[in-house]
């Protein structure tokens, strides 16, 4: 499991998957997001500009990240 820290109050999601470099590119988040292949604590979610936040848990592709 990969933790992650939100320096402010979220973090969208897009952003989060190229942060903990599980995608090379902001494009590449939109199409695995806007496909269903990424899971927002335990459902799938197509929202682009999901607001992250310390306690959520997103998995893709066998990942799971703890935002703290």
């Amino acid at each position: 499991m990969i933790e992650f820290k939100v320096t402010g109050d979220y973090i969208p999601l897009i952003q989060l998957l190229k942060a903990a470099n599980l995608v090379q590119t902001g494009g590449e988040a939109q199409i695995v997001v806007t496909e269903g292949e990424v899971q927002y604590n335990g459902q799938v979610d197509y929202r682009k500009r999901l607001k992250v936040k310390p306690g959520d848990v997103i998995e893709f592709r066998n990942q799971k990240i703890m935002v703290i």
